[in-house]
């Protein structure tokens, strides 16, 4: 079984928990925090509104029924797709979107190869 991580991101008051593979939680984790440290510099009006990373573990149980584990690969392909439909004319999008697009494609290689079995 793949070691995984667990990064935890907050927005308002909900939690969000994404399950990562243990070699891309980081990478998670800095994307988020790059993004959020970019979203003000955007000009068009869809910006989607982002959770923040605050903290990464290597177990996690969820006690509360209201909160749910969502794969690292979905949360990424939302995520892509929310900065996709972006309309920004001041501000390269292009360079955020490619950093998103990266990890999911990191993500989708490794989600196949662990279908597979390859190790």
């Amino acid at each position: 079984m793949p070691k995984m991580r667990y990064v935890m991101l907050q927005q308002k008051q909900e939690l969000q928990f994404v399950e990562m593979p243990e070699e891309y939680a980081y990478q998670l984790s800095a994307l988020n925090l790059r993004l959020n440290k970019e979203i003000d510099k955007l000009t068009a009006v869809n910006v989607p509104d982002l959770p923040l990373a605050i903290a990464e573990c290597d177990s996690l149980e969820l006690l509360r029924e209201e909160h749910s584990l969502e794969s690292g690969l979905a949360y990424i392909n939302r995520l892509e797709s929310a900065f996709s439909s972006i309309q920004e004319n001041n501000y390269p999008l292009i360079s955020l979107l490619t950093e998103i697009r990266a990890l999911q494609a990191q993500l989708e290689q490794w989600y196949e190869e662990e279908e597979e079995g390859v190790h």
